[in-house]
């Protein structure tokens, strides 16, 4: 199977971050290939004579994983689940379940280094006490983690036991290349009340959902479009059993599907033909499910968990010749502000989701995400960047020698350096010896510099604007002092021929001619 240009980076970025680090972490969007990816990093591995344990915690995402592998490689796998076990195979490669080899009575079959690599499929769950029961029990394996979002509604950041992030592609990415299909999103103007649901275990409580739910189902089954291949998520199996009749009421073809449905195969094969328009389902098809056909998601599982809204979302993103996804978002009325919106499946932060979010619903119909992102990105930036500058402006007043890391990252119109904050252990140690030295060089101040990932990221922009001749940060620091704009943009000769000019004219700006 040939590679993508992005999967074949996302391999070589798992093998460099591996030189350095055991733990790393690839994260794509649902739909971009990440089991062909681990599929081809699990061959490499047994190629180099390692055993390999690919962990899932679900049957449909173990079954993927195995006949994928088998796609993308050739390569056939043991099963580590139940009645089945991987001891005395012939094949060096194991789908293995999480919850039959989270017991310690199953673990205690395996030496502590019988696999030298293990992939974690949906490794957003990777800080359970169930998967840290088996990373523990094998902890001298090497650990490739694979999801579609880094993070958890607990707010435990993965960071907490990955060492790196070994690549990223984003949705923004897979979409402008083509391999995920644009997203629309749609507020509803319905105002449904929440603000009585308990929050349990990090998000909203199902039972409480479904109980507020019920006294709009009417009014949303009135607002699903009757044209388009349409998947509802629903917190309970009473709740998509009713929204199916209401639908059937209206005269549309839909189904409900849930774990115990006898003919859950032959509910899929309807809507994969067509048949079937609409399937409602109990939170079933979260993982695992593809169906390229579907054209309209319907999240009536509000939540605040990001990885999940992502999965949900993600069954409808695989792109087909003219397709674009249309997203249905109510007004979830709630005390909290930490709800999932479309938004958040592209906003690089949550600054950039909400103002995504307050323009779509003061805007009404169909957006598109991706122009939806940009103008919220560029209304934030302003506002950020307008009041740093405030913040700034007694700083710069006192014309200190050494420059300021916040001051040169708003002069570069940087964001990602404005709003850095370390993820990974490595990245929360204090600088080394050898990087302060440089930057003191480049003419930073040591006492602003907080993290070793800060001054990385700093030496990173810093090296890159030298190999380009741009203006070094004391030049910058110092037309700017004068008042001229966008200095970060000059050359190194031209931040010198300014400098000198002003200097020969004793230090003032009115007697320069630009």
């Amino acid at each position: 199977m040939q590679l993508r240009d992005y999967q074949k980076r996302a391999i070589q970025g798992v093998y460099a971050s591996w030189d350095e680090y055991r733990k790393t972490l690839l994260v794509l969007p649902t739909g971009t290939g990440k089991t062909i990816i681990f599929s081809n990093i699990a061959k490499r591995e047994i190629e180099e004579g390692n055993e390999v344990l690919i962990l899932a915690h679900r049957n449909e995402l173990i079954k993927q994983a195995q006949d994928k592998l088998k796609q993308a490689t050739g390569l056939d796998s043991a099963i580590e689940k139940a009645g089945d076990s991987c001891l005395n195979s012939f094949f060096q490669v194991t789908c293995g379940s999480v919850q039959t080899l989270m017991r310690q009575s199953r673990l205690n079959r395996f030496p502590k280094d019988y696999f030298e690599t293990i992939i974690v499929d949906e490794a957003h769950h990777v800080l359970s006490l169930s998967y840290q029961n088996i990373l523990n029990h094998f902890n001298q394996a090497k650990v490739l983690g694979v999801t579609a979002t880094p993070d958890r509604g607990d707010k435990k950041n993965l960071g907490a036991f990955f060492d790196d992030l070994a690549f990223e592609y984003s949705v923004r990415d897979a979409i402008s290349e083509g391999w995920l299909c644009p997203i629309e999103a749609e507020t509803i103007p319905l105002n449904i009340d929440l603000q009585g649901v308990r929050v349990t275990a990090g998000d909203f409580n199902d039972r409480d959902l479904g109980n507020a739910l019920d006294p709009y189902l009417s009014q949303i089954a009135e607002n699903i479009p009757e044209n388009r291949k349409t998947l509802i998520f629903l917190p309970l199996i009473v709740t998509s059993e009713r929204m199916t009749n209401l639908l059937l009421q209206r005269g549309l073809k839909a189904e409900h599907i849930d774990g115990t449905s006898r003919e859950r195969a032959e509910t899929l094969a309807r809507f994969k033909s067509g048949e079937t328009k609409i399937i409602c389902n109990s939170m079933l098809l979260t993982e695992g499910f593809d169906e390229p056909s579907i054209d309209c998601v319907v999240c009536l599982r509000p939540t605040k968990i990001r990885s999940l809204f992502a999965q949900i979302v993600g069954r409808g993103t695989r792109p087909l010749p003219g397709k674009k996804l249309l997203i249905l978002d109510f007004l979830w009325h709630t005390a909290r502000h930490d709800l999932c919106h479309p938004a958040s499946l592209l906003a690089e932060n949550e600054e950039i989701a909400k103002k995504m979010t307050e323009i779509q619903e003061q805007t009404g119909g169909a957006l598109d995400l991706t122009q939806l992102e940009i103008e919220a990105k560029g209304k934030v930036t302003k506002e950020r960047e307008e009041k740093l500058a405030r913040d700034l402006k007694e700083h710069k007043a006192k014309k200190r020698r050494t420059v300021n890391p916040l001051e040169f990252a708003l002069s570069l119109h940087d964001e990602a350096l404005q709003t850095y904050e370390p993820t990974f252990p490595w990245e929360k140690q204090p600088p080394t010896d050898n990087q302060l030295r440089l930057l003191t060089k480049f003419g930073f101040d040591q006492n602003e510099i907080p993290t070793k990932g800060f001054a990385s990221m700093l030496i990173t922009r810093c090296i890159s604007r030298s190999k380009r001749d741009l203006a070094t940060p004391k030049q910058v620091k110092l037309l700017e002092r004068y008042d001229y704009e966008n200095a970060g943009m000059f050359t190194f000769q031209e931040a010198s021929q300014l400098i000198d000019t002003l200097a020969q004219n004793g230090w003032r700006r009115e007697a320069v001619v630009c």
